[in-house]
């Protein structure tokens, strides 16, 4: 079985972030492809994803020639060809509301995305406490995530938000990134579970791949015109 991950960037692309950790923590084998951002409209990046993609986009995976490019349809796909490596809770409702939390990410909180946007090098406090001034709607969205991790850790009994690491916990990977660049004011339970998510083996493996790209894009950076 041959599996392949397109992604982009590690700093910045917090798409393709969710399925890499998913397949590193659950022991899933796979070839990594990274491809450097580039979004002009003859760029190498995007003629290398119109190969294997229709969208355009990353992350895709390419199992024998047989592409998935959401996120999403990535994580059933995995449950499916890997039902024995918890993917998913076992439960039924369990896993009904883990795909919930993910459907939710996957279509919401716009406001954090584009105010608070995924750069795992930088440290930017100052940024994330103009914003939590200025941005009422982040406000709103980090309150509803908080909801939601809490009445999770509540209901499994942790230490992730189903019991253990799964697709839901990915999903809110590029989330905990977020918070630390942005030093956005949360409870102790959140960032207790910030640092856990931390600490598991394939966001940690992430984090180290990040901090080493040294790969400055402009484009992605709109609160720093230079690193």
């Amino acid at each position: 079985m041959a599996l392949q991950l397109v992604i982009g960037n590690k700093n910045y692309s917090s798409w393709s972030m969710r399925p890499w950790v998913l397949m590193r923590t659950l022991r899933i084998p796979f070839e990594e492809q990274k491809l450097r951002f580039d979004f002009a409209e003859d760029s190498d990046f995007r003629r290398a994803v119109a190969r294997v993609s229709p969208a355009g986009t990353v992350p895709v995976l390419v199992h024998d020639g047989f592409a998935v490019w959401d996120t999403l349809a990535i994580a059933e796909y995995l449950h499916e060809q890997f039902p024995e490596r918890g993917v998913w809770p076992a439960d039924a409702r369990a896993r009904a509301r883990a795909r919930s939390l993910c459907a939710e990410m996957h279509a919401g909180f716009g406001s954090l995305r584009s105010h608070c946007p995924m750069n795992i090098e930088a440290a930017l406090p100052e940024v994330g406490a103009r914003i939590w001034a200025e941005q009422p709607a982040v406000r709103r969205n980090v309150a509803r995530i908080e909801a939601m991790w809490a009445e999770a850790l509540r209901d499994s009994g942790g230490p992730f938000l189903f019991g253990d690491f799964g697709a839901v916990d990915a999903y809110y990977a590029p989330v905990a990134m977020r918070l630390r660049t942005y030093a956005l004011p949360v409870s102790a339970a959140t960032q207790a579970y910030v640092e856990r998510l931390t600490a598991a083996p394939g966001v940690r493996d992430w984090i180290a791949d990040a901090l080493a790209e040294a790969d400055y894009l402009d484009f992605e950076e709109p609160y720093r015109p230079h690193r």
